[in-house]
Formats: C-alpha cells, sequence, structure tokens
C-alpha cells in the first residue's frame, strides 16, 4: 500500500506539468508575444482556438535543411503581428 501512495505522488506532479496552458498570441499585445520569441529563441505559442506553432528569432533554431520565413499572427493590439520566423522545410529541386 505504501509501494502504491509513493507511485501516485510521483506521477501527479508529472501530469500537471503535462497540463500547462501556451501563452496565446490573440490574447497578449504584439509586442509581448514577439519579446517571448527573441528572449527564447524558439517558442510554441497557441494562435486561435486549438491552434498552435513554434515560432523562432533566427535560423540558427532550426535544422540544417530548413529555412525560415516571416511569421504573421493574429494578436490582441493588431490583426497581423510579426513575431518572428517559422522554420519550413526546404523543398527538393524537383518540385
Amino acid at each position: 500500500m505504501t509501494r502504491l501512495i509513493l507511485l501516485l505522488a510521483l506521477l501527479l506532479p508529472a501530469g500537471e506539468a503535462m497540463a500547462q496552458v501556451r501563452a496565446s498570441t490573440v490574447n497578449r499585445p504584439c509586442a509581448a508575444s514577439r519579446q517571448d520569441v527573441a528572449r527564447s529563441g524558439a517558442v510554441v505559442l497557441g494562435t486561435g482556438g486549438y491552434t498552435y506553432d513554434r515560432f523562432v528569432a533566427s535560423r540558427a533554431f532550426c535544422e540544417r535543411d530548413e529555412f525560415v520565413e516571416p511569421a504573421w499572427v493574429p494578436a490582441r493590439d493588431t490583426p497581423s503581428c510579426l513575431v518572428g520566423y517559422r522554420c519550413r522545410a526546404s523543398s527538393p529541386l524537383w518540385d
């Protein structure tokens, strides 16, 4: 019985950490989301409803075969906020 209680005590905090709420760009000023990306280098932000994406400050946070494209998202104070970049896979030469 003691082992079961100990096991449950160890598992509960892990479950709470997994249920963290991510910041949503639509509920925050543009500058706050932009600052999070710049400070962290790479961050996952909600973009409305159940959608989210990973935003980066520069190509240094992407894989070798990826490039960056500007990332515009809705924000509380503007419909189109440049928060940083998204990493995109390079397309093959034959496409």
